[in-house]
């Protein structure tokens, strides 16, 4: 493990490959890991991309790459496809649209499943990004799965989100509403060469209008991803609300949020990991669970016999 953290900081592609499969696996040694590479981490830009199916992320992202390393920036890009029902694993479709990038060594492209979690993005994506973090990447890209009216948790790992929308996705207010609206730092209205392109337009801006002035107004790109057009100007919006942020101090502000938000996290997961080591050594749970559904046993009680038998400090 140390030989693989010590390779990884010298830029060896086939270490970070590995490091992030022993993360996404929820290897024994995990932990030790995150805890030898964190003091390398905090260097890294997030940049998430997020919105509907079929939106178009993934050739957004393709396009978008070709602006970052004009600019000789390197890139790790995480790409969340939804989890194999069969295989447990990442489909890998959004990977396969990025081939063009396979060759450029200063440009890491990785494929991760959703592993069943409901906001888009799994426990084991957020820590890949420290392993790419460490791996001196300046930028890190994650390209959500499709998201709906929920699935926000890619405001809580990036530091700029962009949102994309296309002409035809249907009732474009009812898409915004209920947390997407509010996460989006740049909207993009890719396939902007479609009918209505000019009305959802209208629909963003006027609801932006409704959130009444802020120091920051997100600005609203069409694009056409599979032509290039619009990739440029986003690449611009991105800086300009880097640069918003570091400015204002609101990246320091909204980074140790992150950080409070992802210790909370961390203390939740072990305590979940330890109730349960210990329930399975002590309880017989399938015999329990068969006396709850004969209606011996509720399972209000049954859940608080359980926790008084748990030892939080052993």
């Amino acid at each position: 493990m140390q030989q693989l953290v010590e390779e990884l900081l010298t830029g060896n592609r086939r270490a970070a490959a590995r490091l992030i499969t022993l993360v996404e696996n929820n290897d024994k040694q995990k932990n030790d890991l995150l805890k030898e590479l964190f003091p390398h981490t905090g260097r890294s830009y997030v940049i998430g991309i997020t919105g509907a199916p079929g939106a178009g992320k993934s050739s957004l992202v393709d396009q978008l790459l070709q602006q970052i390393r004009f600019e000789k920036l390197s890139v790790g890009v995480i790409a969340v496809d939804p989890t194999s029902p069969f295989s447990g694993g990442a489909i890998l479709g959004d990977r396969i649209r990025m081939q063009d990038h396979a060759l450029d060594q200063e440009i890491f492209i990785r494929s991760m499943g959703t592993r069943g979690s409901l906001g888009g993005l799994s426990r084991s994506t957020r820590e890949a990004i420290q392993v790419l973090d460490a791996f001196g990447k300046d930028l890190v890209l994650i390209e959500t799965v499709g998201v709906g009216q929920s699935e926000v948790d890619i405001v809580k790992t990036a530091d700029t989100t962009v949102v994309v929308l296309t002409p035809a996705g249907g009732d474009t207010v009812q898409t915004l509403k209920a947390g997407i609206m509010e996460i989006a730092d740049v909207f993009v209205i890719n396939k902007a060469d479609l009918p209505g392109m000019e009305r959802t337009v209208t629909e963003v801006n006027m609801m932006l209008d409704m959130q009444g002035d802020k120091s920051w107004r997100p600005p609203v790109i069409p694009a056409v991803s599979i032509r290039g057009e619009g990739a440029a100007e986003l690449w611009e919006a991105l800086k300009k609300h880097r640069q918003y942020l570091e400015t204002s101090g609101e990246l320091d502000r909204v980074r140790r949020l992150r950080i409070r938000r992802e210790l909370t996290e961390q203390v939740e997961y072990l305590v979940k990991q330890k109730v349960w080591e210990q329930i399975k050594e002590t309880i017989d749970y399938d015999k329990l669970v068969e006396e709850i559904a004969g209606r011996k046993k509720d399972p209000y009680s049954s859940a608080c016999e359980l926790l008084e038998n748990i030892n939080f400090y052993r």
